[in-house]
């Protein structure tokens, strides 16, 4: 296991000092599930929630949720992101949420890719809430992250 970054030796909370790090080109993928009833997947793919178009709402809420990562979790460094992607798959009981996010940065981008698929699922709930009462978001995971030398 490896050592925990983000302790000081007196064991507060710190930034991890990532200024002598290279800028190298990073990309993450993650996932994440909301499990719904027939009829709210239904609704969701006919457009007939209340509250307009759920997935059109929530890809947005997750680009915007990456951009601004920093900003929720404490400990983050800001990036300047190049490419956020919100996609989903609707399924028979549920939708499948994938964000992919890069950059060309010091750190990584798996907190913003988790960020975006967590905010999206938080959005469909939202929107789907009235006429839904057993949504289950879960499991929200990393499925793979990449860095490579940073194109000049």
């Amino acid at each position: 296991m490896s050592e925990l970054t983000h302790l000081r030796e007196d064991g507060s909370a710190a930034m991890v000092d990532i200024s002598e790090k290279p800028v190298v080109r990073r990309e993450a993928i993650a996932r994440g599930f909301i499990r719904l009833q027939p009829e709210t997947v239904a609704a969701i793919s006919s457009g007939g929630v209340p509250k307009g178009d759920v997935l059109a709402v929530a890809r947005i809420a997750g680009i915007q949720a990456a951009k601004r990562t920093a900003d929720l979790i404490p400990l983050c460094h800001q990036l300047p992101l190049t490419k956020v992607t919100v996609d989903f798959e609707i399924a028979s009981d549920g939708v499948e949420i994938r964000a992919f996010v890069k950059t060309d940065a010091k750190t990584g981008v798996e907190m913003e890719a988790l960020t975006a698929v967590s905010i999206a699922g938080l959005t469909i709930y939202d929107m789907c809430k009235a006429i839904d009462k057993t949504m289950v978001i879960a499991p929200i995971e990393l499925v793979e992250k990449h860095k490579a030398a940073a194109e000049n």
